[in-house]
């Protein structure tokens, strides 16, 4: 028998939502982003990514927070861990800096709950797979990819409160 972690997941009502200036895109077509993560490999290595799976509910059902970036990109909040710099710590700077208004000063009091998968980007392609293949002994990035956040949420139980 296997006992389920329970999240307590806070109704949409709790949070205010405001905008951000628009960001400007570092690439304009994905070939420009491949060359860029290519470039930044070679300058960096191996770079961890993360994500934040934000759930809230409304009318009984959790929902997933997601950001939209112009009108095509839909992806989880986070980015890049700094050298040097753990994941939680990177994924609370990086909630921090896309998610908290602009007011708000310092770091914000993010909970981090548990690492819920890792993804791997064997080479400098859109695809990423949830385990290293074995061939590949330099993967290039790490992070999560939204459609199997089902699966992954499916050990926990939720609590709305």
């Amino acid at each position: 028998m296997s006992s389920h972690l329970v999240v307590k997941v806070h109704p949409l009502s709790c949070y205010s939502f405001g905008k951000k200036e628009a960001k400007v895109d570092k690439d304009v077509f994905l070939s420009d982003r491949l060359d860029r993560m290519r470039a930044n490999f070679m300058r960096d290595g191996l770079r961890t990514h993360v994500e934040g799976i934000l759930l809230v509910h409304e009318y009984g059902h959790p929902h997933l927070l997601l950001l939209q970036k112009g009108n095509k990109i839909i992806r989880l909040p986070g980015g890049r861990v700094r050298p040097g710099e753990n994941e939680i710590e990177g994924l609370k700077r990086k909630l921090t800096s896309k998610i908290s208004s602009s007011s708000s000063s310092g770091q914000s009091d993010w909970q981090i709950g548990e690492c819920v998968g890792v993804w791997w980007r064997p080479n400098f392609e859109t695809l990423m797979y949830p385990y290293c293949p074995p061939h590949i002994n330099k993967p290039k990035k790490y992070g999560q990819e939204i459609s199997s956040i089902p699966q992954q949420l499916s050990r926990f139980s939720f609590d709305l409160v």
